[in-house]
């Protein structure tokens, strides 16, 4: 409710507000919880914790992305990923130090830890600047300037920044406002093509077990690995302490490797580490060694979630809607991650209890469903050997380097949902002045920075530059 509450907020209150205002419901549904002596006052501080939450989750990657420059963006975006693998394993260290505790204060202290960190966000929220881009929305032109000349700490009257502004012009005056039914219509702009594409990034983060082994963990370890429930807490908090290093290796290579490869090897990891742990948890009551190489598929499972499908998953959609419906599409796409995790979490009891150990075969043909044969044989053996071509490979387009107002040209290129990842491959990424000029200073470039001149092809459509080495 909170992220589908965004669909029309979103844009009028502007990004910092409804982080703002989501902290606000955060903090008295924190309280309400924590201070709780009836079912009926848990659910309503459950109902407006939800509301702020889902507020924040729609709106920080958003406000990220669109603050970012295209060479970094990736990095900064998945940050987000970083802190959530801080916040877990901060929530399983917490609960189990209150583990022996017999009074309220066991259930009471961990609702209450939430409280702290959103006021630590509304201590920051004054000093951020707002999005350049929801500030050009809104015909606030003088304002998206002086901010994006801070953003990229240049001189504001730099022809680069004046160019950036334009493109977020052009964006809006070709998407028009924001519309629900905008998003159903498929024409020149593929706005239906681009929200299931962003949509489909977050349904498939959570179809891919992450609820099963977020939320059952303790479980799996204690029930299916013979582990004591002391033992079984403390490897719950190794995990997230683990997967939180490996979130580090996405936040290194996002930018470096592109989206599309982390998510293919995601897919194909969390798949092959679900076949390995079906097998071995049939046997773990028999076998030690079994039990030993279950537990290590956990964290293995974590590994490759950190690295493939828990920061680029928040980054895609936010890359792939214009700017003019992005709010309405990561509202859209932040519901599917939270419907979908409601879904697997709900379900997963009924599934342990009726499947046992067969229900992970479930999420083993959820992930490799995704790999397909190769369509197109390799010239050579060591082609043979990349990653398997996957629906991300088929459908996804890849977003590094390429601006946000570069996206809308890829897809007002293309005819059809297929064309769409050819057409992002060969065109020209948009390297940033400051990059340029970075990689002279460092020695790799040689001659002087030429910024291009504004143009546009013959039927009015935006030319992507790339600067050269001269």
């Amino acid at each position: 409710m909170g992220s589908l509450a965004c669909f029309t907020l979103g844009d009028k209150l502007g990004r910092l507000r409804t982080i703002a205002i989501g902290n606000m419901l955060t903090i008295v549904g924190s309280i309400i919880l924590c201070t709780s002596f009836s079912l009926g006052q848990f659910l309503v501080g459950r109902v407006i914790l939800r509301l702020g939450f889902g507020a924040i989750s729609a709106t920080v990657p958003v406000w990220q992305s669109e603050s970012s420059s295209a060479e970094h963006r990736g990095a900064l975006v998945v940050l987000e990923g970083v802190f959530a693998s801080a916040g877990l394993a901060i929530s399983q260290w917490v609960d189990l130090e209150l583990f022996f505790a017999t009074e309220p204060v066991s259930w009471r202290f961990p609702l209450a830890v939430p409280i702290l960190f959103a006021i630590v966000m509304l201590c920051f929220i004054p000093f951020l600047p707002d999005s350049p881009r929801w500030l050009v929305k809104w015909g606030r032109i003088a304002e998206a300037m002086t901010v994006m000349a801070i953003l990229e700490d240049l001189p504001e009257d730099l022809p680069v920044i004046a160019e950036d502004v334009r493109k977020m012009q052009q964006s809006l005056a070709e998407m028009g406002k924001g519309s629900f039914l905008g998003l159903l219509r498929n024409k020149e702009d593929r706005l239906l093509n681009r929200t299931f594409l962003a949509m489909f990034s977050t349904f498939a983060q959570q179809m891919d077990g992450a609820g099963v082994i977020g939320f059952y963990t303790t479980t799996i370890f204690s029930q299916y690995v013979s582990l004591s429930p002391l033992v079984s807490r403390i490897l719950s908090g190794s995990i997230y302490m683990f997967q939180l290093a490996c979130s580090l290796v996405c936040f290194y290579t996002v930018d470096r490797v592109g989206r599309r490869v982390l998510m293919m090897i995601g897919a194909a990891g969390m798949g092959t580490v679900f076949i390995i742990l079906a097998g071995t948890v049939s046997h773990a009551q028999d076998s030690r060694v079994c039990s030993i190489i279950a537990a290590i598929c956990v964290f293995l499972f974590a590994m490759f979630f950190a690295i493939g499908a828990l920061g680029v998953n928040y980054l895609y959609g936010t890359e792939v809607a214009p700017l003019a419906y992005r709010v309405p599409i990561y509202a859209l796409t932040t519901s599917t991650l939270w419907c979908f995790n409601f879904l697997v979490v709900k379900v997963s009891p009924v599934g342990f209890t009726n499947l046992g150990f067969k229900y992970f075969i479930v999420f083993t043909c959820t992930n490799l469903c995704l790999i397909l044969p190769d369509m197109y044989p390799s010239s050579t053996f060591e082609e043979s050997l990349l990653i398997s071509l996957t629906v991300v490979y088929f459908f996804f387009p890849e977003t590094r380097m390429h601006s946000l107002e570069d996206m809308d040209t890829i897809f007002r290129s293309v005819k059809g949902p297929l064309n769409v990842v050819k057409v992002a491959k060969h065109m020209q990424v948009s390297v940033h002045v400051t990059d340029i000029q970075s990689r002279k200073d460092d020695g790799e470039m040689t001659g002087d920075v030429v910024i291009p001149e504004t143009s546009s092809s013959e039927d009015g459509k935006p030319v992507v530059h790339s600067v050269e080495n001269v």
